[in-house]
């Protein structure tokens, strides 16, 4: 059902979520003649300027609250946008009835012509996408960015170039309504524990992760992290092509790290792609991250010589452990993006090696995970717990005793606690373990507001700005 051979005209069709995903799903739709209803829980009056305007622009209907069964009678196609839960009941009922429910990135599939190149994992998945983008970009191999990071697939469709790549950031909540989606390209970063305030038990998020290859054949590729547990153990279940990356060990086939080097090995043949000296990007897990996009963009034919250039002009994506100034010799990092605990454990991992301590600011919207696996890394390298937000106190209780921990009113306050409780030398470190709609719109609001707040401390301590240092 692919390439526009998807009959919509006079097709009574439900988008649920009026966000920005829904708002470009439902123009899309009322564009190929379907009759189109936006429903979301709030009221219409709140809902964006662009998503009231559909009514007037195209016709579509807008529908606040509870929908009514009568609608759902009728109803013969659900798109659900990612921040909807796929089992909500109106899905379901209509699905019983022989209606069909999908996703926005299912939805702009069966249109775009284009080989895509599908990125999924728990952590890595923005710095991955971006960065498979400027390689392609760089070698002269067209290609576009979007999905989970910003850009709705179906906003591309009747825009771009059918000879292009498309490389889509994909979450799990993505993945769950696909059905026919086909990734010429899958990667897989890692699988860690994640929205389990979402899913029941871990294996259900990890079989959502799983499904970028449900559709694979032998002559796609699957890119899956050999020293992750449950990528390493798709292995063999794949019918598409696998090539395996490693920091941990040197493999027979794929591409590795030896020492700072980073290897790929093929044929019996290997060349150094470029080292851990050259990357712009710190920590372990983001060498992951370069290894699993070097893959794809030898897959896509890329020039090797080209990659590494790209590689180490390459710098952090914002609010991804992106370095925000010094002040009187303390460091500040912005890793707000940082929404797992496992996230956090790789920010602390990759700035173990600073001369100072960290100063670990944390806190927001619990995900209904544990704190203890990142106990022996606060312990080892936090000189001090600040805590924000709705789970502070849930932190606290779990990882208190761990180090010095001070709880702030605003992320103003925990800047400048932060800041008292520093020595020269110290790292500030925003890298919450929780989601941010406790206190922010998004994990970009709370990195903005953070550097707003590390610009304020500077200018009050007298310095123009933080990355002058004072």
């Amino acid at each position: 059902m692919r390439n526009g051979r998807m009959e919509l005209e006079g097709k009574k069709v439900l988008v649920l979520g009026a966000g920005k995903s829904g708002i470009n799903s439902a123009t899309l739709l009322a564009r190929k003649g379907a009759v189109v209803a936006l429903h979301d829980k709030k009221p219409v009056a709140e809902w964006s300027e662009a998503a009231r305007s559909l009514k007037e622009n195209f016709g579509v209907g807008l529908i606040e609250g509870m929908l009514p069964s009568w609608l759902l009678d009728q109803i013969e196609l659900v798109v659900i946008s990612p921040g909807v839960p796929s089992g909500i009941i109106p899905a379901r009922y209509v699905e019983r009835k022989d209606g069909e429910v999908i996703g926005e990135v299912e939805l702009a599939y069966r249109f775009l012509k284009n080989p895509f190149i599908g990125i999924t994992g728990s952590n890595g998945k923005t710095t991955t996408t971006t960065l498979v983008g400027r390689l392609l970009a760089d070698a002269g191999i067209a290609s576009h960015v979007g999905g989970n990071i910003g850009v709705p697939l179906v906003s591309m469709v009747e825009e771009i170039d059918a000879d292009s790549w498309i490389v889509a950031e994909l979450s799990s909540f993505q993945l769950e309504t696909i059905r026919d989606f086909r990734p010429r390209i899958g990667i897989c970063l890692n699988v860690t524990p994640n929205h389990m305030d979402r899913y029941e038990l871990f294996s259900d998020y990890a079989a959502a992760k799983h499904r970028l290859f449900l559709n694979q054949t032998n002559e796609d590729l699957a890119v899956l992290n050999a020293d992750d547990e449950i990528t390493a153990s798709w292995a063999k279940g794949l019918r598409s092509t696998v090539t395996m990356f490693s920091t941990r060990k040197e493999l027979k086939e794929g591409l590795f790290l030896r020492g700072r080097d980073l290897v790929s090995r093929a044929g019996g043949t290997e060349k150094v792609l470029t080292t851990r000296d050259e990357m712009q990007l710190r920590g372990l897990h983001n060498v992951e991250n370069v290894l699993a996009a070097l893959a794809a963009g030898l897959a896509c034919g890329a020039d090797p010589v080209s990659m590494r250039g790209t590689i180490a002009n390459f710098n952090a994506v914002e609010h991804r452990l992106e370095f925000c100034g010094r002040i009187r010799g303390i460091s500040f990092y912005n890793d707000s993006k940082a929404t797992s605990v496992d996230a956090t454990k790789k920010a602390l991992e990759a700035l173990s090696d600073e001369p100072g301590k960290i100063v670990l600011i944390m806190g927001g919207l619990g995900k209904k995970a544990p704190y203890a696996p990142i106990a022996g890394l606060i312990r080892e390298h936090a000189r001090t717990l600040v805590l924000i937000g709705e789970d502070a106190s849930n932190i606290e209780a779990q990882l208190g005793g761990v180090a010095e921990t001070l709880k702030a009113e605003s992320m103003y306050d925990a800047v400048r606690r932060s800041f008292e409780s520093a020595i020269k030398g110290d790292t500030v470190l925003l890298a919450p373990a929780c989601a941010s709609f406790d206190m922010y719109k998004s994990f970009e609001e709370r990195g903005a507001v953070f550097k707003e707040a590390v610009q304020d401390l500077a200018i009050s301590l007298g310095a123009v700005d933080a990355s002058a240092g004072i």
